[in-house]
């Protein structure tokens, strides 16, 4: 890899947009970043993290010097340029609650078999109000299937920028995202819950979320 630009060794459009979601972030929302040890430096694994802001996808993505793959609600999908952009940086489109999209199962398990990085948001959807929400099954159906470790993320500060119901970013709002160690699937797995088995590796994955806390520089 190319440590000193890692966009050479990624996929064309998501190259160029991961180099420009960089620089944006750097200039404009620039917070503290902690806990990057955590993350494996190769293999595939899924990184779990709170939703409260359209930012939180370009925040996270532009850190990771590997290509990653995102989930987007289908509803996304509409005619013309985000179709294609959507596309062509390899979003999976899924189900809101993701529990019986056969279609997305597959292409997850694909994308980690190819040791690739699956980011995903428990909470399904962005916060209303910025605090953490109840996950749905889907992380957990994702994490259980595919028996890859997952790393917790929590990101301070997207809410303020550009919160639910926002148009424009408040240029200049820091926003960090701190990562904890990753939790492998005897952390997160109860095979003997049943029905139950996915809700509750969403919660302990969530917890986990829950549990980091916000960099000493960052007043809450």
């Amino acid at each position: 890899m190319i440590c000193d630009f890692p966009q050479a060794e990624m996929e064309p459009v998501y190259g160029y947009s991961h180099y420009l979601s960089d620089t944006i972030c750097r200039m404009f929302f620039r917070g503290d970043i902690v806990g990057l040890e955590y993350l494996p430096p190769s293999g595939g694994f899924l990184l779990a993290a709170n939703h409260a802001s359209h930012l939180d996808p370009f925040v996270i993505g532009s850190q990771l010097p590997r290509q990653v793959t995102f989930f987007a609600r289908k509803t996304l999908w509409t005619p013309g340029l985000p179709s294609w952009w959507l596309n062509a940086v390899g979003v999976i489109p899924v189900d809101r609650d993701g529990g019986s999209d056969v279609t997305a199962i597959k292409r997850v398990l694909h994308a980690l078999k190819a040791q690739r990085i699956i980011i995903m948001f428990p909470e399904g959807t962005r916060s209303r109000d910025g605090k953490l929400q109840t996950p749905k099954p889907g992380v957990g159906l994702f994490a259980c299937r595919a028996q890859v470790p997952v790393v917790p993320a929590r990101i301070f500060g997207s809410f303020d920028a550009l919160g639910k119901g926002g148009m424009i970013p408040r240029f200049g709002t820091p926003v960090s995202v701190i990562y904890g160690p990753p939790l492998s699937p005897a952390d997160y797995d109860a095979p003997s819950a049943g029905k139950e088995r996915y809700q509750i590796a969403s919660e302990r994955i969530m917890a986990r979320i829950a549990a980091l806390r916000p960099p000493p520089t960052l007043v809450i």
